[in-house]
């Protein structure tokens, strides 16, 4: 497996790989977890797949496997800043208070939409595919000179972050989602330290 990255004005330098992660999202949020997100027969895709948005993927071959999207929250595209900013500002069905303030800095960037294939049937194979995907949202923030990730994530997401060595912590209270059943917190994540890009497989 290895990982890709790449802004929204530069996924045409990698084939389908784009396309191939809104079919992986929307296999999994609207045909596993029922979410009431845009999508159609084929794809998913919300208004924070703009041009402030960048990607982490990761391909096992050509196969996208895993991905996710990130962006800073001083983002700004229409109406729309990131998605929870737009949450405190009651603009979705997250609560208002999932995270206990605002935050709009560049240093600081928001995790979203981070899906590993069910293809990856291992624990070895999702503990790596996590940890590539990861590793790149790491570099895309410290790249553009950003210091923290903050991502509303199932609670579990604690744990597993750490066990594969990165120190996530909670940042906020947790909350059972009507729409999935899932429980879910803001999590928060240093980047300054040196990112564990592969974890050997067991």
């Amino acid at each position: 497996m290895r990982n890709i990255t790449f802004n929204f004005l530069g996924l045409h330098h990698h084939g389908e790989a784009f396309t191939s992660y809104l079919k992986l999202r929307k296999r999994f949020f609207v045909d596993v977890l029922g979410w009431d997100v845009p999508h159609n027969d084929e794809v998913e895709m919300d208004q924070y797949d703009n041009p402030t948005a960048h990607y982490s993927l990761v391909l096992r071959g050509k196969e996208v496997v895993g991905g996710a999207r990130a962006m800073p929250t001083d983002a700004t595209w229409g109406r729309n800043s990131y998605m929870l900013r737009d949450a405190i500002r009651g603009m979705s069905d997250i609560p208002a208070d999932a995270m206990p303030a605002e935050i709009v800095s560049h240093e600081v960037w928001e995790c979203t939409r981070l899906v590993i294939s069910d293809t990856l049937r291992t624990h070895a194979e999702r503990t790596e595919c996590l940890s590539l995907i990861v590793g790149g949202l790491v570099d895309i923030a410290r790249e553009e000179g950003g210091v923290e990730l903050v991502s509303l994530s199932p609670l579990p997401l604690v744990r597993t972050l750490r066990q594969v060595g990165y120190p996530a912590s909670r940042y906020g209270e947790p909350y059972l989602s009507e729409s999935d059943g899932r429980r879910y917190a803001v999590l928060r994540m240093p980047v300054t330290q040196t990112a564990p890009h592969m974890i050997a497989a067991e």
